[in-house]
């Protein structure tokens, strides 16, 4: 009886070639070689389709990269404005046809601003056709082209900026932001009267919302006035404020010193089309005036409320040190179990064949019991 593999690669493979006594198609000669292209249509449709997906490739390929180059011109003269070195000798750097980036430094109060262009895949057509499928499936499902830029504090000024964490957050986002942004657990997710129902809010104290939602960018902008303008609802996804690393670190020594150089602001934009490039400007150069507002010691907050956060700082020390503590112990009661277990092969090892024989009988019969015990208990 054939097994279910053999059933299956007799199902997938062609039947052999036949050759027919008569053909009357078209037929190309050259001295003793024969060319026949109707016995070739199932290559032909195959060939066909190789040449489609790679032209689609080629496509998607180059969509990418113009909606990436078009956002780097457009944000270029403004990267120009704050920083000495606003990219990289190479400008626009390429990581694959989906990802690209901008490394700027040399600025007042920042120690560098990361931009990171994420792309759909659309050099690879099935994989963007399956995305566009399973969004109308799951309509939390959202994937979009997207611009991330990292203000990263300098130390200096990074010692100026107080400790919190905040965010306003498009309410599609929420879902799983938390899963991906580890220092944003450390917040509530709340409504706030000043911001448009599109957008939420996600903050640890009521006193940090209320002090940075009033806070003047300029002389008729606020933070709260930006987020409700409609550039912003249509490319925001996020902007967060945070002095905490965006994922759990697993030791006290490593989360000390991931916390130190930890003080950022990360804006998260949907990328605009190639001719809306501009769209976005006014967020990104709001975002300056951000982070100048927090460099310069400009924001504080009420004493009880630095106590709160300072707290919940000291507490997530303490438990990051007890799972290390735990995993520790686990770590070495592994390792004496390993080498009770060595010391005993080592023993049995030094027996004769017929005492290896009873011991490894006696060991048998002990589990067998013991197997036996967690049955009856469970029952």
């Amino acid at each position: 009886m054939a097994s279910p593999l053999a059933k299956l690669l007799g199902a997938i493979t062609p039947p052999p070639f036949i050759q027919p006594e008569e053909y009357d198609g078209i037929q190309y000669s050259w001295k003793f070689l024969v060319f026949r292209p109707a016995l070739f249509k199932l290559q032909g449709y195959l060939l066909l389709a190789l040449l489609l997906y790679t032209a689609l490739a080629l496509y998607g390929k180059s969509v990418n990269a113009r909606k990436a180059n078009a956002l780097y011109t457009a944000l270029l003269p403004l990267l120009s404005h704050h920083f000495s070195a606003p990219t990289s000798s190479s400008g626009l750097i390429s990581d694959g046809p989906t990802d690209f980036f901008i490394f700027s430094t040399g600025r007042r109060a920042l120690a560098s601003l990361h931009s990171v262009f994420s792309l759909r895949p659309r050099q690879d057509p099935l994989n963007f056709i399956w995305q566009s499928l399973w969004r109308m499936y799951d309509l939390r499902y959202d994937p979009v082209d997207e611009l991330s830029l990292d203000f990263l504090f300098d130390p200096k000024s990074a010692s100026d900026v107080p400790d919190f964490v905040w965010a306003v957050v498009q309410k599609s986002e929420l879902t799983g932001i938390k899963d991906e942004r580890w220092d944003l657990t450390f917040t509530r997710t709340t409504e706030h009267p000043s911001l448009p129902p599109t957008l939420s809010l996600m903050s640890e104290f009521a006193d940090v919302s209320e002090t940075l939602l009033k806070l003047p960018l300029t002389a008729t902008t606020t933070l709260a006035t930006l987020f409700s303008s409609a550039r912003t609802q249509a490319y925001l996804r996020s902007l967060s404020i945070t002095d905490q690393p965006p994922e759990r670190p697993l030791t006290v020594s490593s989360y000390l010193e991931e916390k130190s150089k930890s003080k950022r602001v990360v804006l998260n934009l949907r990328l605009p089309d190639v001719g809306e490039a501009d769209e976005v400007l006014e967020m990104v150069e709001a975002v300056f005036a951000l982070v100048d507002m927090l460099a310069t010691g400009k924001v504080v907050f009420r004493p009880e409320t630095r106590a709160k956060i300072k707290k919940v700082r000291e507490d997530t020390e303490k438990d990051i040190k007890q799972e290390e503590l735990k995993e520790k112990t686990e770590e070495a009661a592994e390792d004496r179990k390993a080498a009770k277990r060595k010391a005993e092969q080592e023993r049995i090892a030094k027996l004769s064949a017929a005492e290896q024989k009873k011991v490894l009988e006696r060991n048998h019969k002990r589990a067998i019991k013991k197997s036996q015990g967690k049955v009856v208990r469970k029952a």
